[in-house]
């Protein structure tokens, strides 16, 4: 009796061992819970913001006369939607002379549109996320003081190739002498001013060099306020470095060159309920399982009855899919698993993309709503959910992701699994690097980092790898999808399901060739470690 008791004792003792190795190998990185819901400007932007201009208000009583020709070249966000008028018409005109032509788009859609001023404000918000969502405290304007003594902003100034700007706050503060001096020197544009200040010199105006002097620092500092940059050589992503010095200091800062990224906006409705079916598709890739295709169908149809279904199908002879609301769309026989993502995601014209294998089945906790919301109310990119297997198991497949630099042989990735935090509003939510197969996402980003089609047997942590500093990744484990029984006797699969296996679990010298190539050249690794 003693012997089990103490055996008994054992066993709970490293059974409780076991769950709490458990429990810390799952466990975030940080207990804190982190806000990702959108915010529009902290009180820190205001302060730096307030902090920027003061100094300016310090110069507001000096006059300045303005440069016209130098002026008119600045941005004012008032464009106009204006074309060449046509002078004199001839035979051919078009062709010999051709003049520039303008299309008034917000009227030619809006005048047609049945609610011009409700689409106006889906758009307006829609905009909005995206401002939002995009924005990032690297590229907020921060102006060094000066305690060098040159003032100057060390981050946040930008400007579109070719085109013009105002430099903000450029600033020269030192002791009072017979002359102030200050140097200007840039390499990808040239330096002018855009109003001129009296008893101030100014020598190099439109050059790449320019110089001020004065003998009144205040004088100086207002037009040091009026200092434009033209960029003169075209890069659609660069940056110039400016030079802002005196006799006895030097400084420099960067100018951001590049296109404004067009953002891209999905008219999706989004009245006071969700539409799921304006915002989401779901797509999948099929081969030889047309069974568990069917299924995951009437699985879907069950719950959302119009929501868009594409199919990536890859079998040699594919077989027609037929109901409302799906899109078939037939590959080269074997494609592979990958080349079948990217047709999939590709054919999407919705907000969301939600993506799941043939072999899964939505249930009542298959809660797409949830992941819209999660994805409409944060900065996350994709959010995975749960998978729960016949035997009642339920995986949510939490990974982190790191990479270290490992020098000229290649870099280092170490895959963990875990997660980094909890997301602060949203209850069984967590921020990962890698997630089940089973997730919802922005259908853009997905589309940016894309999958790589030589994968066409094995992949699904080499989307991830591939999107790591480009993608935001959650996981909830709140939204679950079953998957169809694997579990299978010997003798009872049927043709189709024998010849899937042997295609996807061969593990073939080809295949594992293609991997770490795709790991050693293509991501430049010379090691992955992986839990």
């Amino acid at each position: 009796m003693r012997v089990s008791y103490k055996k008994c004792l054992g066993l709970l003792v490293i059974s409780g061992v076991l769950l709490v190795t458990l429990f810390n190998t799952l466990s975030p990185g940080s207990g804190s819970a982190v806000d990702l819901r959108s915010r529009r400007t902290s009180e820190m932007e205001t302060a730096i913001i307030e902090k920027i201009l003061h100094p300016f208000n310090n110069y507001n009583d000096i006059p300045y006369n303005i440069k016209e020709d130098v002026a008119c070249r600045l941005a004012r966000n008032t464009c106009v939607c204006e074309g060449d008028k046509e002078s004199f018409h001839l035979p051919f005109s078009n062709l010999l002379f051709p003049r520039v032509k303008a299309h008034n788009l917000d009227l030619k859609f809006l005048q047609s549109h049945p609610d011009p001023e409700g689409v106006k404000r889906r758009r307006a918000r829609e905009y909005s996320t995206v401002q939002m969502r995009s924005s990032s405290p690297a590229d907020m304007l921060i102006v060094n003081e000066a305690n060098s003594p040159l003032q100057f902003p060390s981050q946040g100034v930008a400007v579109r190739p070719l085109k013009t700007i105002i430099i903000p706050g450029l600033g020269l503060i030192e002791e009072a002498t017979s002359n102030h001096t200050v140097y200007l020197t840039a390499t990808l544009g040239t330096l002018d001013v855009a109003a001129t200040v009296e008893r101030v010199s100014v020598k190099g105006e439109g050059k790449m060099h320019m110089i001020l002097s004065s003998a009144f620092l205040s004088a100086l500092n207002r037009q040091l306020q009026f200092i434009t940059y033209t960029n003169t050589v075209f890069h659609p992503r660069t940056a110039d470095t400016v030079q802002f010095a005196t006799k006895g200091h030097s400084s420099f800062f960067t100018i951001k060159i590049g296109h404004s990224a067009i953002p891209r906006l999905y008219n999706s409705g989004y009245p006071k309920e969700t539409n799921i079916s304006a915002l989401v598709t779901i797509v999948t890739k099929t081969f030889l399982r047309y069974e568990k295709l069917n299924n995951l169908i009437d699985s879907i149809r069950q719950y959302y009855p119009n929501v868009t279904i594409v199919i990536a199908d890859d079998n040699e002879h594919p077989q027609k899919v037929t109901g409302p609301h799906i899109e078939q769309f037939i590959m080269p026989f074997g494609k592979g698993w990958f080349a079948g993502r990217n047709l999939a995601v590709s054919q999407v014209t919705t907000k969301y993309v939600l993506w799941v294998d043939d072999d899964f089945i939505f249930t009542a906790n298959t809660k797409l709503e949830k992941m819209v919301d999660i994805l409409e109310r944060t900065s996350l990119d994709l959010v995975g959910g749960a998978v729960r297997e016949v035997t009642g198991w339920t995986s949510t497949f939490r990974h982190t992701i790191s990479v270290e630099a490992g020098g000229e042989d290649g870099d280092c990735i170490h895959i963990r699994r875990g997660y980094h935090h909890a997301i602060e509003g949203f209850p069984n939510c967590v921020v990962a690097d890698a997630v089940i197969n089973f997730f919802m996402a922005r259908t853009d980003k997905v589309q940016q980092v894309g999958f790589n089609p030589r994968l066409a047997r094995r992949g699904h942590l080499e989307f991830f790898i591939d999107g790591l500093g480009s993608l935001h990744i959650g996981s909830c484990s709140d939204v679950v999808i079953n998957h169809a029984s694997k579990i299978k006797l010997p003798w009872s699969g049927t043709k189709s399901e024998k010849a899937y296996t042997k295609f996807r679990y061969s593990n073939s010298n080809d295949e594992n060739h293609i991997l770490d190539e795709v790991f050693y050249f293509t991501n430049r690794l010379k090691c992955m470690t992986r839990q």
